[in-house]
């Protein structure tokens, strides 16, 4: 104790002491900044950027201690290095979509037709199998003419007139001047008698009826038909007609100059027809119901079956081919109310393309459907005339020649400019007839440029020549 007190009041040593506390404090120093730096940017990494608040010292204690105490979490430096790996967030590899596995292309859809369809009713572009018209015919006699009836040449009249006296009563001599056979009928006139029974039509019902002349009338009018039966194709007697004629027409004669408008010897009875017995038909026999296209056509027969379906709501009707499409009605169904159900469905309609020619009016009709293809079309016409006139030859004075009637014949011929019309791809049928009034086609010309084109393959349509 003495021994330790004199080396502490010893001035030297107390120097040294001194020095020797100097650097061990400098060391310390020095070794807690080496640990406290890395540590302090290792934990910066780990917050992302986060500074750590900076902790108050200790009241008391030197800065060397307040550093040494801050350490203490030192540590757990271990387990924040792999927290610093495993803690970022999950990234996906490089976002690459996955790849999408190559199916097979189904095959584009046929292009769609062109648009020349129209709506209509079932009732109006077909009919049902079964419910249809009949038709009538008989043979009758029209009286009250002005002069106008069969000549005396025509037998049949005569004969008629006679069964028609016989069967009330009167008889007509075979023989003498009062006989049948010397007997005027020019008041009167054999005619047919034509008319329609229409389906499910009970007696009583009112035909119109047509009636034409069988002879050599020269007109009906002002006549009156007689009562005249009706027959139908079994023989079998379904009406009859009588009453007054109207007429389209007329014919006036005087003075050997006539004039004719329309068809005089031609006429009808409006109602003039009376139904005596209907045509038996149960729609009960019915096992299945055809409706029948008016025009064959496997589209419109398709989507006629399709629409039926939607309306009944079921799939009972499909097309048999092109003009029949077939339904199946129910057990112990009401068939005039499918019937009714039917024949309301509107369903599209392609009408064929179609031309009519008329060579006999020279009329001609063109649907709207009617395609051309280009063409180039070169038309002229060869006119040759024959003139015929008759000249008299006349013999020089006293000579002993004789007088000669002599034909002279003068045959001209003339061959018009040829016409010539191009439709380029796309025309149309207006085109064409702008093109064949400019040239100034004719009925007739137009009748031929129309074969033409067919036989050519340039016109996509049915021709038809009444």
């Amino acid at each position: 104790m003495n021994s330790f007190l004199k080396v502490a009041t010893n001035p030297a040593n107390q120097a040294s002491a001194r020095r020797a506390s100097f650097l061990r404090t400098a060391l310390a120093i020095a070794c807690l900044i080496q640990i406290t730096v890395p540590s302090l940017g290792q934990a910066a990494a780990a917050n992302a950027g986060t500074q750590p608040q900076p902790q108050p010292n200790p009241a008391g204690q030197t800065p060397a201690t307040a550093q040494t105490t801050a350490q203490a979490p030192a540590p757990a430096k271990p387990q924040t290095k792999p927290q610093t790996k495993t803690q970022p967030k999950p990234k996906t590899p490089t976002q690459v979509p996955a790849p999408v596995p190559i199916q097979a292309q189904a095959p584009p859809p046929p292009p769609a037709p062109i648009k020349s369809a129209a709506q209509a009713r079932i009732k109006d572009v077909a009919t049902i199998e079964g419910i249809r018209d009949n038709q009538l015919v008989g043979y009758g006699l029209v009286v009250g003419l002005h002069g106008t009836g069969d000549s005396s040449q025509t037998v049949f009249p005569a004969q008629t007139l006679v069964s028609a006296l016989l069967k009330m009563g009167i008889t007509v001599p075979q023989t003498g001047s009062n006989s049948a056979s010397n007997m005027q009928v020019k008041n009167m006139a054999a005619v047919f008698v034509v008319a329609t029974l229409p389906p499910f039509t009970r007696p009583g019902f009112k035909l119109d009826i047509t009636v034409s002349s069988a002879g050599d009338s020269r007109s009906l009018e002002g006549g009156i038909l007689l009562m005249t039966p009706l027959y139908g194709a079994d023989g079998q007697i379904y009406a009859s007609a009588q009453g007054g004629l109207v007429l389209g027409g007329y014919m006036a004669t005087a003075g050997g100059n006539s004039k004719q408008v329309n068809h005089p010897t031609t006429a009808r009875i409006p109602g003039g027809g009376l139904v005596e017995r209907q045509v038996p038909y149960d729609l009960k026999q019915m096992q299945t119901v055809n409706v029948i296209l008016n025009d064959a056509d496997f589209h419109t027969a398709e989507q006629m079956a399709g629409a039926i379906n939607i309306s009944l709501g079921s799939a009972r009707a499909h097309a048999v081919d092109s003009r029949r499409v077939e339904i199946v009605p129910n057990t112990n169904e009401d068939l005039a109310g499918l019937l009714d159900r039917v024949e309301a469905v509107e369903v599209e309609v392609y009408p064929r393309a179609r031309v009519v020619v008329n060579e006999r009016t020279g009329t001609v009709v063109i649907g709207g459907t009617v395609r051309l293809q280009p063409v180039s079309i070169l038309h002229g016409g060869l006119s040759v005339n024959v003139i015929s006139e008759v000249k008299v030859s006349q013999p020089n004075a006293f000579s002993s020649g004789t007088t000669q009637v002599v034909d002279q014949t003068t045959v001209q011929a003339q061959d018009k400019p040829v016409n010539r019309i191009d439709l380029k791809e796309g025309a149309t049928i207006e085109d064409l007839v702008q093109q064949l009034q400019r040239t100034g086609a004719g009925a007739r010309d137009v009748i031929s440029i129309l074969q033409a084109m067919k036989e050519a393959g340039a016109l996509e349509a049915d021709l038809e020549v009444l």
